[in-house]
């Protein structure tokens, strides 16, 4: 191969095995627009069933093997009360933090019941704003105690006596900002957080809990040194091309520069936790998209018309894919430290799944979250990447970004990210201070052009394909925009590895 190598990964299996949590493939759902219903709940289509659940939605979402799902936000938790959405009786009720009014048909009993129907953990974030400590303890008294008690009793008389044994509660959601319902002062956080901990951890001590936390250190830091004994987690969120009153999508290079922010982010709350002296807290990425939310504010009040600009699919790039994947990777290779990650949302809005009245849309991110979460082995592995830089007009950064797992079986999957826009790479892969040679069989997801994406009239324009690398004196090529997965030094071949048929589980089963 007559091209140098533009990146060199070295990949060192002796040196760490490190266990990552599964966790950082999870999801989140939010009453915003058309995320729930609409989209996940749609009582009365044809393609519901009786308890309103779209049966589409559940079988492509069950590819993802989705670990758990934060709901019910996000800012529409910031004056939801639990309590108007359980039992026989309902009401509809105003969201201030949308401005919209939400018929609390779906409820905690319903998102319970959704989450079992997927095969995921329910994840419920709490009232941190208009709420109190003792309304948090009493949501997580009705979920998670044996029939006895005040909340409990309430639950078996809606017709569910046994515990749902929620594991993952969040006291709050962005308490720091401004446009937040009851936002705080660090100080006021920290005490809020404190309260709302210890009254939790009466009524179940074996939750995991996280609570709201933002990077700047003078608001956060109060929280871990005054809470952090009653944490498991600090939640942090992350959108990086801010759309919320302006919907003009940054283009490919511009989303490119962003892709160092998340490890920064990280990196930043590493060195808080730290700093704190809070060495069991775990980082919670369980909001987070590259592309923020289209919620624009007229004089008169929310544009909800204007909503509807975050269905468009063309906005659902390759842009999106290769970030996502960048993304994925920081988390994994800081999974001593990164216990969850939440994909904001799963359907509409910015999320992997478009719905519609008459089915389905799986956007590029979609194939991402698909091949992670069924491709990866469950160990990463020590690995060192060395790139040319890819200049962006914004800065410049790595053109190529990598990470290698490994399995029980001892294969090795390597990923490539190549941020390139329009030429492929050449990278030079060393395992075990050996160059990798001959033929290797992977799985690439790429498209056309770097703003390809799919539609209801053209739904596979990105869809993963099997590729074979042929390595040469331990050099490949990647092509520009892409993802690619390579197996290595497994026992078993690719092709035994994946099945490319569809079932409940997806179309790669290990």
């Amino acid at each position: 191969m007559d091209s140098q190598p533009q990146a060199f990964v070295v990949v060192d299996p002796a040196r760490r095995q490190l266990e990552y949590s599964r966790h950082v493939f999870g999801h989140f759902i939010e009453h915003f627009h058309r995320q729930v219903y609409g989209g996940i709940y749609e009582p009365g289509s044809p393609l519901a069933d009786d308890r309103g659940f779209r049966l589409d939605v559940l079988q492509a979402l069950r590819e993802l093997r989705v670990p758990n799902v934060r709901w019910p936000g996000g800012c529409f938790v910031s004056a939801y009360h639990w309590i108007d959405g359980i039992g026989p009786r309902r009401e509809p009720v105003y969201d201030p933090a949308w401005r919209v009014t939400d018929p609390n048909t779906f409820g905690t009993d319903e998102f319970v019941e959704w989450c079992s129907e997927l095969g995921a953990k329910p994840y419920i974030c709490t009232n941190g704003g208009s709420g109190t400590p003792e309304e948090m303890a009493n949501w997580l008294e009705y979920a998670n105690l044996k029939v006895g008690s005040r909340w409990s009793n309430l639950r078996a008389r809606t017709g569910h006596k046994e515990p749902y044994d929620i594991p993952f509660w969040s006291i709050g959601n962005e308490n720091y900002g401004d446009w937040e319902i009851g936002a705080k002062t660090g100080p006021e956080w920290a005490a809020f957080v404190r309260e709302a901990g210890k009254r939790m951890r009466r009524i179940d001590p074996s939750v995991k809990l996280l609570a709201a936390a933002v990077d700047d250190t003078d608001w956060a830091l109060p929280l871990l040194r005054e809470a952090g004994q009653f944490l498991d987690y600090i939640s942090i969120h992350g959108y990086w091309d801010k759309l919320g009153t302006v919907n003009e999508p940054s283009p490919y290079l511009a989303c490119m520069a962003m892709t160092l922010q998340p490890e920064r982010l990280i990196e930043w709350a590493r060195a808080l936790i730290v700093t704190s002296g809070q060495a069991h807290v775990k980082i919670a990425f369980d909001e987070w998209n590259l592309r923020g939310w289209h919620h624009p504010w007229g004089p008169d009040g929310p544009a909800i018309a204007a909503r509807d600009l975050n269905d468009d699919n063309s906005t659902y790039t390759m842009a999106d894919a290769v970030f996502a994947a960048v993304f994925l990777n920081s988390c994994i290779r800081n999974g001593d430290i990164v216990g969850m990650a939440n994909i904001a949302p799963t359907v509409n809005t910015r999320g992997p799944l478009f719905v519609h009245k008459e089915g389905i849309v799986k956007r590029t991110t979609f194939h991402v979250l698909s091949m992670y979460a069924n491709l990866l082995g469950p160990r990463s592995l020590d690995s060192a990447v060395s790139s040319v830089n890819l200049r962006t007009g914004s800065g410049d950064v790595p053109l190529i970004d990598a990470i290698a797992t490994c399995g029980d079986d001892g294969q090795l999957t390597v990923v490539v990210v190549n941020k390139g826009d329009c030429k492929e790479a050449p990278v030079h892969v060393r395992v075990g201070g050996k160059p990798v040679t001959g033929t290797r069989k992977g799985v690439v997801l790429g498209g056309p052009s770097p703003d390809a994406y799919n539609d209801v009239a053209s739904p596979s324009l990105v869809t993963p394909k099997e590729t074979t690398l042929e390595f040469h004196n331990g050099v490949a090529v990647v092509p520009p925009h892409s993802v690619t997965f390579c197996f290595i030094d497994g026992s078993r071949s690719t092709a035994d590895d994946l099945e490319w048929s569809r079932t409940s589980t997806g179309p790669w089963i290990r």
